[in-house]
């Protein structure tokens, strides 16, 4: 009815264009939104109040225009002009039960449309330094970008979903140089453990498995490794240099060709479980890009060049320093240390310059919030190379805090103490998983609930949204036992008999599906969709208890039984969105 009612006002713009009334260059976009309060209609449009300042018309007297010259619709009851320019849609009762019949015709596409109309947009989330495995923290934004994705290809995008692989850099040199003095441990050496060491389980295990393949080929005794460099852990800032020194040995030691089969060994360890967990996670990508790739195909330097010439680039203290502060920016940042290597930085600028020129009509990146700083800086550089950096997006996403009781749980990819991302998933499932990480605003605090996750009660989110599920399809169970057979033909004729206030109530929450879904993928909120099927469940577990579904009269059994399939069905389509299952029996 939404889309009928946009229609309407079109053609009413479309008709005052014709009067001279607005002018032909005004194109407003058409907002309907549903009533609060039943008295002010069904729906209402604020389109007068819009168009008053473009057209310079007073906004009551363009509403009552606008209605004048709306076109007449069998739906539509009357069209009232309410405070400073509001217009009230009243509709026909009888219409909203042709929601029945349009869930039945449809099925798994009711709520689908083509908003989006094919723009390619790229998605790109995750991207967590593969230097461990994935943890729980992690585990927010992997099942918000990918409910972000799939609502936007859910209403016509053309979406392409990416996970940006950090392989480059001093952190992937640590994890390296962490596997090999483990691995050296292994192999018989007595080894003094970094502090600042990745020290997880993980990478003891990783070092057994090359020895267990590979032998003594990467042993080195380790008073060579050590040569020139104290046994003995330094304190405070030294720490940091005493880990270079080791890096730089083992490069030394094993030589070039070595040390990258060293190397690439524990990158692709880690990242096969990365792909693993996500997969199992329910998030799967058309990407992987590797940011050695922008290294090694002058990416980085193509995009300092094009800096340099542009006059953003500049020498400070032997290093190279992007002026981002004249863009927006609190400060200057370095895009080149005085050792010579790229940072971080200077990766991410080639990355997004790359993704601008795929010809992405909108950029998504999706990042922890402790990242919000970082975005005037990429956007800066976007901007001082010549690009769209209003196509760049950040969606900002707080790390989700998890307790054992009263007892949080720290979690340090160094330290090696952390929940993983799969344990979480053995303990509570994916789909307990999934549906509490987008229980709220990516923005929002967020504490994990294990004991909540885990329960089979009416407390519990995802349960309850599930047994609502699992209740429609134990009726039709009922029904088979009964010796009855629905007629879904009969049930349409008297779907008028649907008269009560649980059933009206269900009748307008269908209708909501399809508003809800392309209002969760434009604003990116998939919390919206959740809090639609929570309120969906909670009305059917009304019904259900209020009402008797299997009752003699054939025509009222039969359209209740097309209004709760319908229900079932939307719960079907809205936790298919949010990749979770839907039981049959609970």
């Amino acid at each position: 009815m939404k889309q009928s009612l946009e229609a309407l006002l079109l053609e009413a713009v479309a008709t005052l264009k014709s009067q001279a009334v607005i002018g032909p260059e005004i194109n407003p976009t058409i907002a309907i939104e549903r009533t609060r309060d039943p008295a002010h209609g069904d729906f209402a449009s604020n389109l007068a109040l819009v168009l008053a300042k473009p057209a310079k018309a007073n906004p009551r007297q363009l509403a009552q225009s606008l209605i004048a010259a709306l076109p007449s619709h069998k739906n539509v009851l009357k069209v009232e002009l309410a405070g400073p320019g509001f217009i009230n849609f009243f509709i026909n009762p009888e219409a909203q039960y042709q929601i029945v019949e349009q869930v039945h015709t449809l099925g798994r596409a009711f709520g689908l449309s083509q908003v989006g109309a094919g723009k390619k947009v790229q998605v790109e989330f995750v991207s967590a330094n593969p230097t461990g495995p994935l943890h729980v923290g992690h585990g927010r934004g992997a099942a918000y970008g990918s409910v972000v994705a799939d609502l936007l290809e859910a209403v016509g995008f053309n979406v392409h979903r990416e996970y940006y692989v950090n392989d480059a850099g001093r952190q992937m040199d640590i994890l390296a140089t962490s596997i090999w003095l483990r691995y050296l441990e292994t192999c018989g050496e007595i080894v003094p453990f970094p502090s600042n060491a990745y020290r997880g389980d993980y990478v003891r295990d990783i070092a057994n498995n090359i020895h267990d393949h590979a032998g003594f080929e990467y042993r080195r005794p380790i008073e060579l490794v050590l040569e020139d460099i104290p046994a003995d852990e330094p304190q405070g800032g030294d720490k940091e240099l005493h880990i270079d020194a080791l890096i730089a040995r083992m490069k030394t030691l094993l030589g070039s060709a070595l040390y990258q089969d060293f190397f690439q060994i524990g990158l692709n360890t880690i990242l096969d479980d990365i792909k693993i967990d996500l997969h199992e996670f329910g998030v799967d990508y058309q990407d992987w890009f590797s940011e050695r790739l922008l290294m090694a195909n002058g990416s980085v330097e193509k995009a300092l060049a094009s800096l340099r010439t542009a006059g953003y680039l500049y020498e400070q203290d032997g290093a190279t320093w992007f002026a981002s502060s004249r863009l927006g920016d609190e400060k200057d940042r370095v895009v080149v240390r005085e050792n010579g290597q790229y940072t971080y930085f200077a990766s991410d600028i080639a990355y997004h310059h790359h993704k601008l020129e795929c010809g992405y009509d909108q950029i998504i990146d999706i990042w922890g919030a402790d990242h919000h700083g970082y975005v005037p800086r990429v956007k800066a550089a976007l901007q001082a190379l010549g690009a769209d950096a209003g196509k760049l997006k950040v969606l900002l996403v707080q790390f989700a805090v998890l307790y054992r009781g009263a007892e949080r749980v720290q979690m340090s990819t160094r330290s090696g103490e952390f929940v993983t991302l799969r344990q979480l998933r053995n303990e509570v499932g994916k789909d307990a998983a999934r549906f509490f990480y987008v229980l709220r605003k990516s923005e929002q605090h967020m504490d994990f609930d294990l004991q909540l996750a885990t329960s089979k009660t009416n407390e519990n989110p995802v349960y309850y949204v599930q047994y609502a599920h699992a209740r429609v399809c134990s009726v039709l169970r009922q029904l088979d036992e009964k010796g009855w057979v629905r007629d879904v033909a009969l049930g349409f004729d008297n779907l008028p008999q649907l008269n009560t206030e649980h059933e009206l109530a269900l009748l307008v929450s269908l209708a909501r599906y399809p508003e809800v879904i392309e209002r969760a993928a434009l604003q990116h909120e998939p919390h919206l969709l959740i809090h639609y099927l929570r309120e969906l469940a909670h009305e059917f577990h009304t019904y259900y208890n209020a009402h008797q579904f299997l009752v003699d009269d054939a025509g009222l059994r039969n359209a209740r039984l097309n209004l709760v399939c319908a229900v079932k069905q939307v719960l079907a389509n809205g936790l298919g969105l949010l990749k979770i299952n839907t039981p049959e029996a609970m």
